[in-house]
């Protein structure tokens, strides 16, 4: 939330909520490894403007947490979903607040 004090209401500040950060934990099973699923995702969240990571897992998932508004977390998740259709099976996601912890999106081994 961020308080400013207007010169004209200088004794009744305006104030602005912001859309609540939050945090998704999702992972993608399917056909989702040696298909681009990992830098295809690190554009869509850049495009998005969400943070966070994605990763492969040793049995063939794919991994991602993920930061920012819902809309753009749902945006994002949604985004993977339509361009790997055919090879998405199932998405688990587990959603909580942000943490704030990340600067960028980018790939984990």
């Amino acid at each position: 939330m961020v308080r400013i004090h207007s010169p004209r209401f200088f004794f009744e500040p305006l104030t602005f909520t912001g859309s609540a950060m939050k945090r998704v934990h999702a992972t993608f099973s399917g056909t989702v490894q040696g298909v681009g699923f990992r830098y295809t995702a690190i554009r869509v969240a850049r495009r998005a403007g969400v943070t966070g990571w994605v990763k492969n897992l040793f049995d063939g998932r794919v991994e991602t947490v993920a930061e920012g508004t819902e809309q753009a977390l749902e945006q994002f998740i949604g985004e993977l979903r339509e361009l790997f259709h055919g090879y998405v099976r199932d998405v688990q996601t587990e959603w909580a607040d942000a943490t704030d912890e990340f600067a960028d999106f980018g790939v984990r081994f």
